[in-house]
Parts: structure tokens; C-alpha cells; sequence
């Protein structure tokens, strides 16, 4: 799954969202397509999902091939897509991963795709508490930068839902739990026990994976004071 919350913040999510047969979806960077196979078992009007890696896109038009579902090679912050062509979107574990312009950027496209009351779901990491020490942060970020090869910029849950408004959106829902990303019992809960004798294997073959999954562990472990996940759903009034 490789969701801060795990399934189960997924699962609350999605729920909250309220998909329906009626709606027309959106997802940005659908991954794996665990979340969109979830959402699809109502079975939109439509599901368009914006993938930029080509190969994972060509792999999920294979997984997810039915009537109404199309997945694009294209970046979140550019879709090319309709405006207003959306009634229900949502983003897992993207936002975090971006610079403050192109989280800006990413939300200001979500809302031109929406419809007037269309919901706007994200699940991502946040800083806590809201009045987290400058230094803290940094030293996460850069710690986070170290560990996975590529930028993580968390912000706090106050923070996510100030970008979201000024970009247009009403705040509907919240809900943080904790960041147990790569604990035992998480991980057996969102990949079941075929999957984590999968992970535990790969890990085994390969010394330089289970190294960097061994230091991300202790680092989420350090900072477990200061990280949560978060769900959100936004609205467009």
C-alpha cells in the first residue's frame, strides 16, 4: 500500500468521499491502482487516472481495463483534461513529496477539474505539533531526503488545509492516525501474509533495499513524535 495511514485511513477516506455509480473520477498518481480498484467497485460514470511514470500507466490500463476507465501518462499538475470534468478526485501520498509551488500548483489544478460541489480527497503525511520548530522540520526533511533518494516536504494538518482553502476549497472532513508505515502489524494489515513474506524475501535477496528500509523504519521511529498521517476531503462551493 505505501500509504501513510495504511488501508484503514484509505478505507475511512474513500468512505467519506462517497463514490457513486453517478460520479465521474478523478485520481492522481493511482500507483499500484489498489485504491482504484476499491472505487471502481461502484462503478463510475467515468475513472480517469493520472499516472506520469509511462510504464506504471501502461500497467494499470492492463489492471484496471474496463468500460469508462482510462488511465493517462500525464502529470498531476497539468492534466490537459476539461475544466469542471470531475465530480469526486483524490490523491494518496503525493502532495508530501512535492515543493510548496508545486503543491500549490497540484490543488489549483484539482479545483479547475471539479465541478461546483465536486470532493477532493488527499492522504498524506503531516507535521506535528502545528507549532513545530523550524529546525525540526528541516532536519526531518533532510533526513527523509537521505533515507528514500528524493525530496519529502510534509506540512502541518493547519498548513494542508490553508493551501487547500486559498486555493478555493472548503475543508468538509479530517482525520490523522498515527505513521506506522513500516511496522510489523501495519504492514501485515495492508499487505496481508503473502505479501509480507513477498517483502520479507525481496528483502532478504537484496542487502541495499533492506538497509534502506531498515534506516527509514528507525527514522520514522525518531521522528514519531512530530509525523502522523492525514486524511482530508475538500469541497468546491
Amino acid at each position: 500500500m505505501l500509504r501513510p495511514g495504511g488501508l484503514a485511513l484509505t478505507q475511512r477516506l474513500i468512505e467519506e468521499l462517497k463514490p457513486a455509480a453517478t460520479d465521474r473520477i478523478v485520481e492522481f498518481a493511482p500507483g499500484l491502482g489498489v485504491t482504484a480498484q476499491s472505487v471502481l467497485k461502484v462503478k463510475p460514470l467515468s475513472y480517469t487516472g493520472m499516472e506520469r511514470d509511462v510504464k506504471a500507466a501502461d500497467l494499470l490500463r492492463d489492471r484496471l481495463a474496463a468500460p469508462g476507465v482510462q488511465i493517462l501518462a500525464a502529470s498531476a499538475e497539468k492534466t490537459e483534461l476539461p475544466a469542471g470534468c470531475a465530480s469526486m478526485l483524490y490523491g494518496e501520498a503525493m502532495l508530501s513529496m512535492q515543493t510548496p509551488e508545486q503543491k500549490r500548483r497540484i490543488v489549483h489544478e484539482a479545483y479547475r477539474l471539479l465541478e461546483r460541489g465536486g470532493r477532493y480527497g488527499i492522504h498524506e503525511l503531516a507535521l506535528f505539533p502545528e507549532s513545530i520548530e523550524d529546525a525540526t522540520r528541516k532536519h526531518f526533511e533532510r533526513e527523509m531526503s537521505m533515507n528514500i533518494h528524493t525530496g519529502v516536504r510534509p506540512i502541518t494538518l493547519g498548513e494542508w488545509e490553508k493551501l487547500l482553502q486559498e486555493a478555493g476549497f472548503q475543508v468538509r472532513w479530517h482525520c490523522t492516525a498515527p505513521m506506522h508505515l513500516l511496522e510489523p502489524r501495519r504492514v501485515l494489515a495492508d499487505e496481508g501474509l503473502a505479501g509480507v513474506l513477498q517483502i520479507l524475501f525481496n528483502m532478504v535477496r537484496r542487502p541495499e533495499a533492506r538497509r534502506r528500509v531498515l534506516a527509514m523504519r528507525r527514522m520514522f521511529q525518531r521522528f514519531e513524535s512530530n509525523l502522523k498521517a492525514v486524511a482530508l476531503v475538500f469541497v468546491k462551493p
